[in-house]
C-alpha cells in the first residue's frame, strides 16, 4: 500500500473535519496526518464519527483511524476564526511532512488548504504551499489541476497579467514542457502523452496580427522539443481548445496563464479538481479549494475534493514506483 502524509492545513478551517471524513473510507493507502490531535478530535466528535489516532509507522489504513505525527497548536483552534499564533504549526505540519517524503518514509503528500494571509500575520513569509515545496526540494515544479474532464498546467501561476507575456521565455516554456512531459510518463501512465499548448494572445495571435508570442517564442520552442520526440499540438487558440471533441485527442493542456485554463477545469467539475504539483521527488496532491472559514465547523462542508487528491496521489505513487522500477537513471 502507498504510504501518503496527509497534512490538513489551517486548523480553523474546513481542513480538519476533511481529513476525519476522509479517515472513515476504506481505502487502499495508508495515511499518516500531521497535526493537532485535539483539532482532529474535535472536528471528529462535531461529526459525529469515529476517530481513532495511534502511533503507527507507515500509517493506518483502518476506517475510522489515523496514524500521527503530532504538532500541537499554540492557540486554541476555534472555527473559522484562525488564529496567527499558529502559523507556525501549519507550515511545520507541512515541512514535516515533506521532509518524510524525501526522506522515503512516505510515497506522497496530501494537503488542505492553508489560509496565506494568516501565515504572514504569523511572522513567516509564505506565498504558497507550491512555492514552499520546491524551495525545500531544491527542483523546479508545475502547477497542474486535474479533474475527470481535463488536466491544465500553467506557464505561469500567480502574476499580475502585465508581467505575464514577459514571463514566457524559451527556456521557461521549455522547462514546463519537460516537466508535464516528464509527469504524465510516470505519474500518469501515459507511455506517449499528447499535451495541448494554448496560444498566449487571442485566436493564438492570428499569425502575428494580434500578438507576436507565438511566432517569437512559442512555435520555436515547440518546434524544437516535437524533433526530440514530444507529442505537442499548438499554439492553439484558447476559446476552443477546450471544445469535448478536441479535449479527447490530447492528455494535457499547458494554458499561459492562470484565469486562461483555469475556469473551464473548475466549471467542468470544481468539486473534484485536485491541485498536482509536478516536478517534486514524490507525488503531491492538494485540495482544489480555500479553507472556507463560513462553513468550518458545521460539518456541510464537501469532501470530495480531498478524498479525489488522496486517491489521485496514492495513483501517483503507484505509478512513479513503477516507472523508477523500469527507468535506469531513476
Amino acid at each position: 500500500m502507498p504510504r501518503l502524509a496527509l497534512v490538513p492545513g489551517e486548523p480553523a478551517g474546513v481542513g480538519p473535519e476533511l481529513c476525519v471524513r476522509l479517515a472513515q473510507r476504506t481505502r487502499d493507502y495508508r495515511l499518516t496526518v500531521f497535526g493537532d490531535a485535539g483539532v482532529l478530535h474535535a472536528a471528529a466528535a462535531r461529526l459525529g464519527l469515529p476517530l481513532t489516532l495511534v502511533d503507527a509507522r507507515g500509517g493506518s489504513a483502518t476506517p475510522g483511524e489515523l496514524a500521527i505525527v503530532e504538532i500541537p497548536n499554540e492557540a486554541d483552534a476555534v472555527p473559522g476564526a484562525p488564529d496567527a499564533r499558529n502559523a507556525v504549526a501549519v507550515i511545520g505540519a507541512l515541512e514535516r511532512a515533506a521532509h518524510g517524503c524525501l526522506a522515503g518514509d512516505y510515497d506522497g503528500l496530501v494537503t488542505g488548504p492553508v489560509h496565506k494571509a494568516v501565515i504572514n500575520e504569523g511572522g513567516i513569509a509564505y506565498t504558497g504551499t507550491t512555492e514552499l515545496l520546491a524551495a525545500q526540494a531544491g527542483c523546479d515544479v508545475v502547477m497542474m489541476l486535474a479533474n475527470d474532464i481535463v488536466r491544465v498546467a500553467l506557464a505561469t501561476t500567480h502574476l499580475p497579467l502585465r508581467e505575464v507575456a514577459d514571463a514566457i521565455t524559451p527556456a521557461a516554456l521549455e522547462r514546463t514542457l519537460r516537466i508535464l512531459h516528464r509527469a504524465l510518463h510516470d505519474d500518469f501512465r501515459l507511455p506517449d502523452p499528447v499535451i495541448a499548448v494554448l496560444g498566449l494572445n487571442p485566436h493564438a495571435g492570428e499569425a502575428g496580427h494580434l500578438g507576436g508570442e507565438e511566432i517569437a517564442v512559442i512555435e520555436p520552442t515547440l518546434a524544437a522539443l516535437r524533433h526530440e520526440g514530444l507529442q505537442l499540438q499548438g499554439p492553439l487558440p484558447a476559446d476552443t481548445a477546450f471544445l469535448p471533441g478536441k479535449l479527447r485527442g490530447y492528455d494535457a493542456v499547458l494554458a499561459m496563464y492562470h484565469d486562461q485554463g483555469l475556469p473551464v477545469l473548475k466549471y467542468s467539475g470544481f468539486e473534484q479538481a485536485v491541485n498536482i504539483t509536478l516536478g517534486l521527488p514524490y507525488p503531491r496532491v492538494a485540495v482544489d479549494h480555500g479553507t472556507a472559514l463560513d462553513l468550518a465547523g458545521r460539518g456541510i462542508a464537501d469532501p470530495s475534493s480531498l478524498f479525489a487528491a488522496a486517491d489521485t496521489c496514492a495513483r501517483m505513487a503507484i505509478a512513479r514506483k513503477a516507472a523508477s522500477a523500469t527507468d535506469p537513471h531513476g
